[in-house]
């Protein structure tokens, strides 16, 4: 944690930090859906700074929501893990910043990550790691997205860390409304469920989430459930996709005018439909077109052998 009196940058910096780089205009959302929590965690909960990497005694932070880095990077690089000069050259072939996180090129960075679903996993083996050795102090955290809770291996990890009584385990989970599958109860649910704590706020609430970060949860892990604007509204692009403010289009999601307005007031007024609304109408199949059963058929005729 890095008090206000050793600051590098302050928040009011990181749109610029952000907008220095370009060229993943894919992932925006996923960046800037980040950013409130990154910076609170960094700014105010975790104990750990550019120079206690070595410090076994640290707080460990994976990003399990790994695609997308730019936020990570932005609020790394205004915290001094890492010199701001190294933004403008982010995914270019000889930087060490990449479309996702290398553990060995990025100073700050405990994983490299990207591939959904592993950051959650490491995080349960972490704090058992840390448990084993008898370091009480450090407290291990993961920030997922609400999409990869669909991975196998999450539900695996919520089901053991639980009942493991895995109190130094804390999970960030970013709900922007991207998930295939609807829960019932919602998120914060299936970990209460699993014998975790769990509190859900509004994820661009800096005082909310530090509350919720810091709230005891004795025997248990911990999950916050981070709610923000849905990831539809980051597509404007798409016939038939809701825009309510003015969006970030261009290839860094905070070099655009416009930007300053890209967080709507409270994410809470978000329709939870959004996360199963259809951008375009299902495909009319031709008429006079095979179906799937004459399709099978005909194959099968052709080679008699297939089953």
């Amino acid at each position: 944690m890095t008090n206000a009196t050793d600051m590098t940058h302050t928040y009011a910096d990181l749109p610029g930090l952000m907008g220095l780089m370009t060229g993943d205009e894919k992932h925006g959302p996923a960046a800037t859906s980040t950013l409130d929590v990154l910076w609170v965690l960094y700014d105010r909960v975790l104990r750990v700074s550019p120079e206690r990497m070595a410090d076994p005694e640290r707080d460990r932070f994976l990003l399990s929501k790994g695609h997308g880095p730019m936020a990570y990077y932005a609020v790394l690089a205004a915290k001094g893990f890492l010199p701001v000069e190294w933004l403008p050259g982010f995914g270019s072939y000889d930087s060490p910043l990449g479309h996702h996180p290398d553990r060995t090129l990025v100073p700050g960075a405990e994983i490299g990550s990207g591939s959904l679903g592993h950051g959650l996993p490491i995080a349960v083996g972490t704090a058992l790691g840390l448990r084993a050795q008898g370091l009480d102090e450090p407290r291990v955290w993961a920030l997922i997205g609400d999409a990869e809770l669909d991975e196998g291996s999450n539900h695996e990890a919520i089901a053991f860390a639980g009942p493991a009584g895995l109190d130094r385990l804390h999970t960030v989970v970013v709900d922007n409304s991207s998930a295939t599958y609807g829960r019932p109860g919602g998120i914060a649910a299936r970990f209460e469920a699993a014998g975790w704590s769990a509190l859900t706020v509004d994820g661009r609430d800096h005082e909310a989430l530090y509350a919720a970060c810091t709230a005891p949860h004795p025997r248990r892990p911990h999950v916050v459930v981070a709610r923000v604007e849905p990831k539809s509204a980051w597509s404007p692009r798409r016939k038939g996709s809701r825009t309510p403010w003015t969006p970030c289009v261009t290839v860094s999601p905070l070099s655009s005018p416009g930007c300053s307005t890209r967080i709507p007031a409270s994410p809470w007024s978000w329709p939870r439909s959004a996360r199963t609304a259809s951008p375009r109408p299902p495909a009319a199949i031709p008429t006079g077109s095979s179906t799937s059963a004459s399709a099978s058929s005909s194959w099968s005729g052709r080679r008699p052998g297939w089953r």
